[in-house]
């Protein structure tokens, strides 16, 4: 039973990185990093085909191995981000685009300090 709810929840994680691959103020490596840990408990398999992607491996290893986030997908994340931020404050304006800049500002400062 404990099986299929990780694996479940590995599913509903990849489905969020999915979303976050397109939109630019949702991230997507944290969501591969939370299915590769549910996955991990639940099918060995699904794991490892993440872990394999081309494009998304890497920065999973990475993060796995040394808890470092490369250059490139720092640059990427808080460029995304901070783009995300633009176009609520053009769409939403004022107060809502406040969320986007908090969210910015916390997650950035995080990201920028992860090791390379």
């Amino acid at each position: 039973m404990r099986r299929h709810i990780y694996r479940a929840l590995g599913f509903i994680a990849v489905g969020l990185g999915a979303i976050g691959a397109v939109l630019p103020i949702m991230p997507t490596v944290p969501f591969l990093l939370l299915a590769v840990y549910f996955f991990a408990r639940s099918s060995p398999q699904l794991e490892q085909k993440i872990l394999d992607h081309p494009q998304w491996g890497p920065q999973v290893r990475d993060w796995r191995e040394r808890r470092a986030i490369s250059r490139r997908a720092k640059t990427m994340a808080i460029g995304a981000m901070a783009t995300g931020a633009v176009v609520t404050y053009l769409t939403l304006g004022h107060p809502w685009y406040w969320i986007s800049v908090a969210i910015l500002v916390i997650a950035g400062s995080w990201i920028a300090t992860r090791n390379e």
